[in-house]
């Protein structure tokens, strides 16, 4: 083990001399793979109608092709699930990555390409190895095994002999060898649709294997986590694998989640690295250690473009830009052209930049998750920021949460936000708790501060305190337990905040 660790570890070395190429050259590579994608797809159906072979520019890319949605590539998506190809890509699709849907129950069906498979997903798991291995010369990691969490793969109902699944268990299938060797536990157990019977499997398979890093959703994970070791019987999980040295984590903000996985992986510096990957594409990539930013990855079969906000504090579709016009600290709803056939797609994520030499981002939310009944404008970002202002003050630690408004109060004729939160250690003082909450968001987002001013707008938030599991509860209910699936966590309408505290009396 320790030859194979040495091999790897110089193989994944290699590709830093490439990722130090767009790092340099950003806007070249960018436009390069335009040209790329825009001559790949030119005698596609969606090429041909929308004149791919008369673009010779970005201002042409722009005039010819208007923005999309999920929505309006849906009936192309449609046609390609029955069987028929070359209408948004040129390569045969037989994959579709099923989104979670969050709080829609209609599900997004993301085709994914051979391209898409080989030089953007399985791309930025070696690059992300690469960047490990660089920053970390000593790594042990290649000597143990990666234990990664997958969903489930299931066969398409139109009998063509196409798949769909999340994300996770696309990639799972469909690994190459090398990287077979290396991971646990074996396709049979990972890929398995019962969420509960297969983590109690994983729990048992795993438990006698040398694991050096896990991979997954931070909150599945952390319940996969507490099986492991409610099973060996300890709260410390260099007991079960002593060799642990790294976590990648993606999908969800880790913040809410870090005290607790420092509590059971309880060794000072250890090593998490945080990634940005979706079923439309592999994205950034934490390539500094102990920094919460992401190195946006540019050559990667993606075009990128970026709409900020207007004046109107919508975000401003007419005023879309490239890599080039962005500015550091600003919102920008994110928009991406890949080699899977995703013509300026509307992701639903915003991001800001941290830096832009090289590029590097945080994602700061989702475009359909805020709350802005009342012209407040709170992001995930924001929220996220004051829950942990919250719990530093208070003591506490979350372990899930929603929120939503109130439209009207009876007893003020004001709004307020409701939050729906299960802590995984209560606040000393749950008033002291919302006081914070509210104080930091203040801080953080003027819009808010400006209608908490005198309680004229917003009255103070209002703090319900959850029985244990009622989320996980309402997840599997809606058959989301495990994979990509996670909790909505701000919603501009009841939908979810009622549906949950619906289920506060039920047994289980």
């Amino acid at each position: 083990m320790e030859l194979m660790n040495s091999i790897f570890s110089w193989i994944m070395k290699k590709r830093i001399h490439q990722i130090e190429l767009f790092i340099k050259y950003p806007h070249e590579v960018q436009n390069d793979w335009l040209k790329q994608l825009v001559q790949a797809a030119d005698e596609t159906e969606w090429g041909v109608k929308h004149g791919y072979k008369d673009i010779k520019n970005y201002n042409d890319f722009k005039r010819n092709v208007p923005l999309q949605d999920y929505n309006s590539l849906k009936p192309y998506i449609e046609k390609i699930r029955q069987g028929q190809q070359d209408i948004l890509w040129n390569e045969e699709i037989k994959w579709f990555a099923k989104s979670s849907g969050t709080t829609n129950d209609k599900s997004k069906f993301i085709p994914v390409s051979i391209s898409a498979l080989d030089s953007c997903h399985y791309k930025g798991g070696k690059d992300l190895l690469s960047m490990y291995c660089n920053n970390n010369p000593e790594t042990k990691l290649f000597s143990g095994k990666v234990l990664s969490m997958g969903g489930s793969l299931k066969t398409e109902s139109y009998g063509n002999g196409n798949y769909h699944g999340d994300i996770s268990a696309i990639l799972m299938d469909n690994l190459p060898f090398w990287f077979q060797l290396i991971r646990t536990p074996d396709k049979n157990i990972a890929l398995m649709d019962e969420w509960e019977e297969k983590i109690e499997k994983m729990a048992k398979y795993t438990a006698e294997d040398d694991v050096t890093s896990l991979v997954g959703v931070p909150s599945w994970m952390l319940v996969f986590i507490n099986l492991v070791l409610e099973k060996a019987n300890t709260k410390n999980l260099f007991d079960v694998w002593p060799n642990l040295e790294l976590v990648i984590h993606g999908g969800v903000n880790f913040d809410p989640y870090k005290e607790q996985y420092n509590k059971l992986i309880p060794k000072a510096g250890f090593n998490y690295i945080q990634t940005y990957n979706a079923s439309e594409g592999f994205f950034g990539i934490q390539d500094r250690n102990h920094e919460d930013d992401m190195l946006l990855m540019l050559d990667y079969g993606m075009f990128y473009e970026f709409i900020p906000y207007g004046a109107d504090g919508e975000f401003d579709e007419s005023n879309v830009l490239t890599l080039d016009q962005i500015e550091i600290g600003k919102n920008y709803a994110l928009v991406i052209s890949t080699n899977a056939g995703l013509w300026r797609y509307k992701i639903g994520d915003t991001i800001t930049f941290t830096s832009t030499d090289p590029y590097r981002i945080k994602v700061s939310g989702r475009t359909a998750h805020f709350i802005n009944a009342f012209g407040e404008e709170v992001i995930i970002d924001n929220a996220e920021k004051a829950l942990q202002f919250a719990c530093e003050k208070t003591g506490a630690v979350v372990r899930e949460y929603t929120a939503a408004p109130i439209y009207f109060r009876s007893e003020t004729n004001n709004g307020a936000h409701q939050w729906l939160i299960e802590f995984k250690k209560d606040p000393s003082d749950l008033k002291l708790f919302s006081e914070q909450l509210d104080t930091a968001l203040k801080d953080i987002n003027s819009d808010y501060e400006a209608k908490r001013y005198d309680n004229m707008v917003l009255d103070a938030p209002v703090i319900h305190k959850m029985p244990n599991d009622i989320f996980y509860h309402w997840l599997k209910q809606k058959n989301k337990l495990g994979g990509q699936h996670k909790i909505p966590r701000l919603s501009n309408n009841r939908k979810l905040v009622d549906e949950i505290l619906s289920l506060q009396d039920k047994q289980y």
